[in-house]
């Protein structure tokens, strides 16, 4: 019975463990921190526009958008100014899929479709 008990015991704490590992990834003392401007300029240098910079769970979050426009969420350790982890804020609207060309940059396809500058064609059969 001894051995039944300290087995559930045994499987009870580990989760607790697991949750708890999970968020010391930015448990840094506030006296190494590196500033907010030295934040903005790692994002600035990535071609990151800042919206919003907060700190959640021991890391800054910032909330902005890319060099092409998308919105992100980006982790980012206070002390080493690592990018911890990066969100696409429209990823859930189109199932993770990345957009590999920002409109207009891209020339239309060469069908018949398109020409210079004209609206479509429509064939009907």
């Amino acid at each position: 019975m001894k051995t039944i008990l300290s087995a559930i015991a045994l499987f009870a704490a580990i989760p607790v463990g697991a949750a708890m590992a999970d968020s010391d990834d930015c448990n840094v003392s506030s006296s190494n921190w590196q500033s907010r401007e030295a934040v903005t300029r790692m994002a600035s240098e990535k071609g990151w526009t800042v919206h919003e910079l907060k700190v959640d769970d021991g890391c800054y979050e910032l909330e902005g958008r890319d060099r092409g426009g998308r919105r992100i969420e980006v982790a980012i350790h206070p002390a080493t100014l690592q990018v911890m982890d990066v969100e696409y804020e429209d990823d859930d609207d189109r199932g993770n899929a990345r957009n590999a060309a920002p409109a207009g940059t891209v020339a239309p396809p060469k069908n018949g479709l398109f020409g210079n500058g004209a609206p479509p064609k429509v064939q009907q059969n």
